[in-house]
């Protein structure tokens, strides 16, 4: 089957796809797919004009934004991003990472950002300003000293008429002539003058990452101000390098850039929550585990929503295949006894959400090594042993939070038994998602889907909610806590 073409759809059109798609974090290819899969499905409507495709496109995607006319009688779509008239400056540092900045541009600009480029002499070893222009469609600054951009001491403007100055990758050589003021080059020359705010993407091998003096430099960085993202872990570029290192993706980078540049009011401000997410790995020996479904993609969407609202988050997250959350402290941990006592360790708060899909049972041991198969023998005989309720644990704590959040994934009689949860977890109230076989949200299901439906089910009654992406879940039950963390005195 061919590959879908976005080039020949109409102006329009492809304005909203592409604003669309920024909305859900994905390429504009990946939207029109699934647009054409819910139309195949019988959910999209028979629209031949613009005002019907938008509304069409916004029922299918679950956007609640809406695009605005460019001006009077044009005929044209102004589609307003979440970053529209935002102007960043990016200062591509040289390393291979660099490549990703490429698409770190597109991200921006498919948000409605201007973003206008310095790249270090290193940085062009790695991408070429022709690619970074085209991109950008604006001038790549790379010399201090030419002479048409210095003419009005260019790099003063640079430094000053942008919104937010980004670094990715921010090498430890940036790193380290920003933290010691050396201003030798264009890129160190804007980051000392300029009276903005700077994000840092780090990115190096992970021996350079844990030299004490880059972190006297992130330290020294960290308390003028400077707000980092990553770096993440996984394999470097080098042959069998692996660690904590590697650039955030483009999209972390993004939503770090957005929570900078967000000016609405932070109900959350100041109060502290625990998040838990993703499944637990119980080991049976070396190579095996009992696990679940879950994905973590619910509880870190939950952890980033009560970020945005201005929460100093602490997410303890199982073995997940998803990016920790941007503005997020997150604690990674494999079994449910070190999930409980990572949460514990991190009491008091003042409310703690429990979306983990935790194991509730374990081997009484762990094999020490892999356990074989033997002919004629049959399957080993597991001693199971019920793990701890963490949930339970916390709701009933000495410390326990003022607000108590759990969830209920359950496969039949779904209210009742988030009903029975709530009366015996201590909790103020249960999340309650049906993730039977016939519940069919998503093509994967709940589990590992993007979309969820839930219900809110709390001593005085249940609220349910429609089906919507996980992220809208998030953002709902982050403003529900908010609203409900007013009238509670931790």
């Amino acid at each position: 089957m061919a590959s879908i073409t976005i080039r020949n759809l109409d102006d329009e059109v492809k304005d909203l796809l592409r604003q669309l798609a920024a909305e859900n974090g994905c390429s504009m290819e990946e939207q029109a797919r699934a647009m054409i899969r819910a139309a195949v499905e019988g959910r999209a409507g028979q629209a031949d004009r613009i005002d019907q495709i938008e509304k069409t496109l916004r029922a299918l995607t679950g956007s609640g934004q809406q695009a605005t006319p460019a001006s009077a009688g044009s005929g044209k779509l102004s589609v307003r991003g979440t970053l529209s008239d935002r102007r960043i400056l990016l200062i591509i540092g040289g390393g291979i990472a660099a490549y990703k900045a490429l698409d770190l541009i597109r991200r921006l600009r498919e948000r409605g950002a201007s973003v206008r480029v310095v790249m270090t002499g290193a940085a062009q070893e790695f991408v070429t300003t022709l690619s970074v222009g085209a991109l950008s469609s604006d001038h790549v600054f790379t010399d201090l000293f030419d002479r048409n951009d210095e003419h009005d001491v260019g790099h003063i403007r640079l430094s000053r008429e942008a919104d937010l100055l980004v670094v990715a990758p921010a090498t430890a050589d940036l790193m380290a002539k920003l933290a010691n003021g050396h201003a030798n080059d264009l890129a160190s020359t804007v980051l000392l003058a300029t009276n903005k705010k700077v994000l840092m993407a780090p990115a190096m091998n992970p021996k350079m990452w844990s030299h004490p003096a880059t972190r006297r430099n992130r330290a020294a960085l960290q308390k003028d101000g400077i707000a980092f993202v990553g770096p993440a872990r996984g394999e470097m570029a080098e042959s069998n390098e692996a660690g904590e290192g590697r650039m955030a993706e483009p999209l972390e980078i993004v939503a770090a850039i957005e929570a900078m540049l967000d000016e609405k009011p932070k109900p959350l401000s100041g109060r502290r929550i625990i998040v838990t997410s993703g499944p637990t790995h119980e080991p049976i020996d070396p190579v095996r585990y009992i696990t679940n479904r879950s994905s973590g993609k619910q509880g870190h969407a939950i952890a980033a929503a009560l970020a945005k609202l201005g929460a100093d988050v602490r997410l303890v997250s199982g073995p997940v295949n998803i990016a920790d959350p941007a503005g997020v402290t997150t604690t990674h941990v494999e079994t449910a006894a070190e999930m409980k006592d990572a949460v514990e360790n991190l009491l008091p708060a003042d409310a703690a959400v429990f979306v983990a899909a935790v194991a509730d049972w374990r081997t009484a041991s762990a094999a020490g090594e892999k356990i074989k198969k033997v002919a004629g023998e049959g399957p080993p005989s597991l001693k199971m042993v019920e793990n701890p309720d963490i949930l339970a644990g916390v709701g009933h704590h000495i410390k326990r939070p003022g607000l108590v959040v759990g969830f209920a994934a359950e496969t039949q009689d779904l209210i009742s038994n988030a009903e029975a949860k709530l009366r015996k977890k201590g909790a103020d109230f249960i999340v309650a998602n049906d993730v039977s076989h016939e519940s069919g949200i998503g093509p994967s299901g709940v589990m590992g889907g993007d979309r969820n439906k839930v219900r809110i089910v709390s001593r005085t009654g249940v609220e349910e909610w429609p089906e919507m992406g996980k992220d809208e879940v998030a953002a709902r039950l982050a403003e529900l806590i908010a609203e409900r963390l007013q009238t509670v005195v931790v």
